[in-house]
């Protein structure tokens, strides 16, 4: 059994908790111990938030220390960026290709990283995709969480029946549909 230390970073409204429900959830139905966090604080819309799933065979918290991660989903290029010191060199890092500016750049007191894939590139196996754009064109601009689920699917040792299952459970059943072929095509994208 493979054991999994996954950081999910990204700001509010991306669908952050439903990501790291589905990751956990997807564990259990796969026989692991799970344990998660995710931490949103006072986060808005558009404000940092982050999440950790630990699978296993035991686990005994959710925390995932410095360089501890073996899998980084970002779903924001700075917030994964920002992360980047919890996951492990030649660690999996699954970017969103997408840039929300926080406050500090809006407000032209600091500028936003360049390259950041490139620069995670260094020390990383980095997979970096549009996944607004690529679920838009699939239906919805709404799933691209489920995109990068996909993808990091695609790298787990988890059927994606299981996936699939989880999915169907947790996202309203007026997207579903739309979800999974999201799903899909990030699961057959690399």
């Amino acid at each position: 059994m493979t054991n999994y230390q996954i950081i999910v970073a990204g700001v509010g409204g991306q669908g952050l908790i439903l990501t790291t429900e589905i990751i956990s959830r997807v564990g259990m139905k796969a026989g692991y111990q799970v344990k998660s966090n995710d931490v949103v604080g006072l986060a808005q819309r558009g404000g940092k938030v982050w999440g950790s799933v630990k699978m296993a065979e035991h686990v005994f918290s959710p925390n995932i220390s410095p360089k501890g991660g073996n899998v980084l989903l970002g779903m924001e290029l700075l917030e994964a960026w920002r992360w980047k010191g919890h996951i492990k060199k030649g660690g999996k890092v699954i970017l969103n290709d997408y840039r929300i500016p926080p406050v500090p750049v809006i407000a032209e007191e600091t500028d936003y990283p360049e390259d950041i894939p490139g620069q995670l590139e260094k020390d990383f196996d980095v997979i970096c995709v549009n996944a607004i754009e690529k679920s838009k064109a699939l239906g919805t601009d709404k799933a691209a969480n489920t995109l990068l689920l996909g993808i990091l699917a695609k790298h787990m040792e988890i059927e994606a029946k299981i996936w699939k299952e989880t999915i169907q459970e947790q996202v309203p059943e007026k997207s579903i549909e739309t979800n999974l072929a999201v799903f899909d095509y990030g699961f057959n994208l690399v």
